[in-house]
């Protein structure tokens, strides 16, 4: 895990390194254990006032595909930079208009052990045909958690202060 002041270091790095103009406004920089993602937003394409849903879907598609393939020289030129100062492997992605596509990333094995109701969960998805395997289900059940976060976060956190001050009261907190 990086520290605060090597986060900045990071961001502040790829703030300097990335070319002008490539994206509109400063990218968003997101790192973990293995992975340094880039994310930056493009214009969005200018299509007629009355374009249908489905003109304007095609348009960003083809606006993101277009990107992809005008910077890839440069994108990885960047990366490689990155990746041997940073020892992570940097990942590019862009936002255009409503829409994010990543375009590569690491998919990061991760070790877990479960006890049989929690494989029965996985099995579920797999035999419902949500997700094609037990890795697949166990990514479909993060990115859910990954959706909801914000609001259990939220609860765990205001019911981790009523612990706090519960303890607080107790014959070893503050007041004692």
């Amino acid at each position: 895990m990086l520290t605060a002041e090597q986060h900045e270091q990071l961001r502040g790095w790829f703030a300097g390194r990335l070319p002008d103009g490539l994206f509109e406004g400063p990218a968003e920089i997101t790192v973990d254990r293995e992975e340094i993602t880039v994310v930056g937003r493009v214009p969005e394409p200018r299509v007629a006032k009355d374009a249908s849903d489905a003109e304007r879907a095609a348009a960003v598609e083809g606006r993101i595909q277009e990107f992809r393939e005008r910077t890839r020289e440069e994108r990885v030129g960047v990366a490689r930079e990155a990746e041997h100062r940073f020892r992570r492997k940097v990942s590019w992605g862009v936002r255009c208009g409503d829409e994010q596509a990543l375009f590569t990333h690491v998919s990061a094995p991760v070790m877990t052990r479960l006890r049989q109701p929690e494989r029965q969960v996985l099995d579920t998805l797999v035999a419902g045909g949500v997700a094609r395997s037990r890795s697949d289900a166990l990514a479909w059940c993060v990115r859910l958690v990954q959706r909801n976060a914000d609001d259990w976060l939220d609860e765990l956190r205001a019911s981790l202060e009523q612990v706090r001050r519960v303890r607080a009261q107790g014959p070893d907190g503050p007041d004692a």
